[in-house]
């Protein structure tokens, strides 16, 4: 039964990615100037939104400073956010370590926690893709965030999985049909930005970014 329940599942997940939200949408030109890259990644469990410190758009150190890192005067440029349950993210950092239990009490509704990663010029690859956005896109992105994430003042700061990441409360409440990799799809979508309509794995978030792009 629990073999069917996991088919059914995963049925479920590659048909409900399959449909694209803002299907008709494209990355900006090679001539278009005002564009900011980002980065759409995985781990094998999670997926992240990598997005520049620092631009004209957005200041993240001002909401993720750098002093809540074990590491904080590393030349940082580059900061990542992912959302999810608190027991399941922070017990979960790979699929190697997965407790069933833990992923099944996940499912049924748990409190959600953001990650956020710190990283010195992330390199791109076929796990880690570059996604251009028009800087109105980014905006609109960088706003969404922002507002499903707890001010410094309203939020429990949790130790990361190394020196240069930390976990912060936050808004929302993770189960089955709001999981990490559907709050990445869900961010990219209410930007405008193409993304499957239900992706609660991460094949379903990364299928839609275009592989290719340049470097950041």
């Amino acid at each position: 039964m629990v073999a069917g329940l996991a088919i059914l599942f995963a049925l479920a997940a590659w048909t409900g990615s399959a449909f694209p939200r803002h299907g008709d949408w494209q990355p900006p030109p090679a001539y278009e100037r005002d564009v900011v890259e980002i980065l759409i990644g995985h781990n094998g469990v999670h997926t992240e939104i990598a997005m520049p410190a620092v631009t004209a758009h957005r200041n993240w150190h001002a909401l993720f400073p750098v002093t809540d890192l074990a590491a904080p005067t590393r030349p940082y440029t580059h900061v990542a956010v992912s959302w999810g349950e608190r027991a399941f993210f922070l017990d979960t950092p790979t699929w190697s370590e997965l407790n069933p239990l833990t992923a099944a009490r996940a499912l049924i509704g748990g409190e959600g926690v953001v990650h956020v990663a710190h990283y010195v010029r992330p390199a791109p690859s076929e796990d880690y893709r570059v996604l251009r956005l028009r800087a109105e896109e980014y905006r609109a992105l960088a706003a969404d965030i922002a507002a499903r994430i707890d001010p410094a003042s309203a939020r429990e700061t949790i130790p990361g999985y190394d020196r240069f990441d930390v976990f912060y409360t936050a808004r929302g409440t993770y189960h089955i049909g709001n999981t990490c990799n559907q709050w990445t799809s869900d961010r990219l979508a209410n930007a405008g930005i193409r993304s499957g309509a239900w992706t609660p794995l991460p094949s379903g978030v990364m299928q839609w970014v275009p592989r290719g792009g340049t470097a950041p």
